[in-house]
Order: structure tokens, then sequence, then C-alpha cells
């Protein structure tokens, strides 16, 4: 289904692409009104093709609402309101549609951003891009194999001789959807490390030359993004961080030798 979906997707791209609006030479320079719908075209595609992904994940909510439930293991879902669940089904759509359509995205706003930039920063921005978004899908495959279970664990062992783990559903999902999101936006830091690095705003060795201060800082939102209080899960994701920034730190001075 998911394959027969990206087939459209690249076939509504290549007829935007060819469109004469959008397919405008790189050396020509466009009017306002032209760059104004280039954009609006664009932003319509993307809203199309996002509500399509919506409705495809809302078709298979019951499997996604499984993988979601997964790390919850021992905990009972409640609906405690009429529609509870199928709202929440709605927005775990949504959500899951805007992760896998978000390469999409990016895709759109290059084609729309490429004829205004130079060659040097085309090469800076196209690959920190790439690998912002490959950091951002695995800061959400560490923090639900990692971070998710070690922060339920907590949660149902800490009061588990005083109360049942019956739990709202659509509470769990906003709380594993935080922790999902916030993780991987953590998981940026490289991507910025390589973006600056580039740029020629600060060195490699600049950056390994904090590193007491990044463990501070590291510490500190690790603290606030996972919610439980157990020093094992702040410890985790502090590490990751930490290793993320000396990893590029380390790889931006390759790049500039």
């Amino acid at each position: 289904m998911f394959n027969t979906f990206y087939t459209n997707i690249n076939l509504m791209t290549s007829y935007f692409n060819s469109s004469k609006n959008i397919s405008k030479p790189v050396d020509d320079e466009m009017t306002l009104s032209e760059h104004i719908e280039e954009f609006s075209q664009r932003l319509i595609f993307c809203f199309f093709s996002l509500f399509f992904v919506t409705i495809i994940c809302f078709l298979d909510v019951k499997e996604i609402v499984r993988i979601f439930q997964a790390p919850a293991v021992g905990v009972k879902f409640l609906q405690f309101a009429p529609g509870e669940y199928f709202f929440s089904a709605v927005k775990i759509s949504a959500f899951c549609a805007i992760l896998i359509s978000s390469p999409l995205m990016f895709y759109q706003l290059w084609l729309y951003l490429i004829p205004g930039l130079t060659k040097t920063e085309q090469s800076i921005i196209l690959p920190v891009t790439v690998g912002s978004i490959i950091l951002f899908f695995i800061g959400l495959s560490f923090s639900y194999c990692f971070l998710v279970p070690a922060a339920l664990k907590f949660f149902i062992d800490y009061g588990s001789d005083v109360v049942e783990p019956f739990w709202a559903f659509e509470q769990y999902f906003n709380f594993v959807s935080v922790l999902l999101f916030a993780t991987g936006v953590a998981f940026q830091i490289p991507a910025i490390q390589v973006a600056l690095g580039l740029l020629g705003i600060v060195t490699g060795k600049k950056m390994l030359s904090a590193w007491k201060y990044v463990i501070v800082i590291c510490t500190f939102i690790a603290a606030i993004i996972t919610p439980s209080t157990d020093p094992f899960t702040q410890i985790l994701l502090s590490s990751a961080l930490i290793s993320l920034y000396l990893g590029g730190s380390s790889f931006v001075m390759l790049l500039k030798e």
C-alpha cells in the first residue's frame, strides 16, 4: 500500500516539476507573483500528500496503536468518554502521517529554495538536511526502544503496590508522542554542529574545548526530556547526547582537514 502511495507521489512530483511555473531555469529571475504561485502549489501538494497519508494510516490505525501500546507491558487502557479512542486514533494517524511525509515535505522545500541558492550553499544545506532527517528518525527509534520502556517501567513499578495501572489511552499517547518528538529534536545536535562548522562560525576544536559545559547542558536537557526521575533513563539520554556532540565535533574536524 505504501509503495503504491509513494509511486503516486513521485508521479505527482514529476507533474508539478514539469509545469510551467515550477520548472523555471535557475538563471531566470522569477517575479514575486511567480514565487508566491510556486510556493502555494508546493504547499497544496504537501497538504494533500499529508491528508492522503493520514487516511492510509487511519485505515490501519489498530496496528499502529498496538505498536504504541507495546512498551506499556501490564497496563490496561480505558476509554473515559464517548469517542475518546476515535479522536485519539485520528491524532495518531496525523502524527504518523507527519513523520512519514516529512522527507517529501523537505524535498518540496528544497526544490523551492534551490534556484535561489549558490552552489556553496547547496553543498551545505542538502547534506545537512538529509543528515538531520536521518538523525531525527534515529532519535525516534532510540526513544521508542530505550527511553519510553524505561520511563514506563519506572511509573508502573513506582505505585504497583498501591494502585492498579489503568491508564487513559489519550494521555498515554500524548506522553509517548512528546517524548518521541523531543528526543528526535535533541538528536539534531550533530546536524547543527556540521552546519556551523561548514559555515565557518565555529571550528571543531572549539566545540571539543567546550566539553565541560556540554556535559552540564546535556544532563540538563536529559532531565527535562525524560519524565521519570530515575537516574538510569536520564544518564542514558545524556550519554547519547554527549556522544552525538563529540561525534559531531570530530566529524567537523575531519571535514576541515
